[in-house]
């Protein structure tokens, strides 16, 4: 009887693992998106009120920097690509997530093609995932 009940805490906490996961996925879709077509509501529910964003050329900015930068048109990203994503769970509230960035930027000095490495922490609150930091770096 206690195998079974341990059996069934854990596929309950997997299952709960899992579908934190989708959810997490899905905010990173969701962002994807917003930073494509931006609107300042879309980007400030994706984040928090505490973001440290970091580009790949040293630059970090608040989460009002880099919402006014994509709304403003200043960074207008035309396409994103994402592969190679893996989402780690460092807790129920808590994740890690990995990719590469391919994209087309049109900003003040042009054209150009990114490809870089990305790091993105997600933090749930309020019912709903957020991103707290990003950090890029070049390929």
């Amino acid at each position: 009887m206690k195998l079974v009940f341990f059996v069934l805490v854990a596929l309950t906490g997997f299952s709960s693992y899992a579908q934190s996961e989708k959810e997490v996925e899905a905010s990173v879709e969701k962002l994807r998106l917003a930073m494509i077509d931006p609107s300042s509501v879309a980007l400030k529910n994706l984040t928090s009120s505490y973001l440290s964003y970091g580009h790949s050329s040293g630059l970090v900015e608040n989460q009002n920097q880099f919402i006014e930068a994509l709304v403003s048109g200043k960074s207008d990203f035309k396409s994103i690509d994402l592969t190679d994503q893996s989402v780690v769970m460092t807790g129920k509230n808590m994740a890690l997530v990995r990719h590469k960035l391919k994209g087309e930027l049109v900003s003040a000095t042009g054209t150009s093609t990114v490809n870089l490495g990305v790091l993105l922490v997600w933090s749930k609150e309020k019912g709903g995932w957020k991103l707290v930091a990003r950090q890029a770096f070049k390929i």
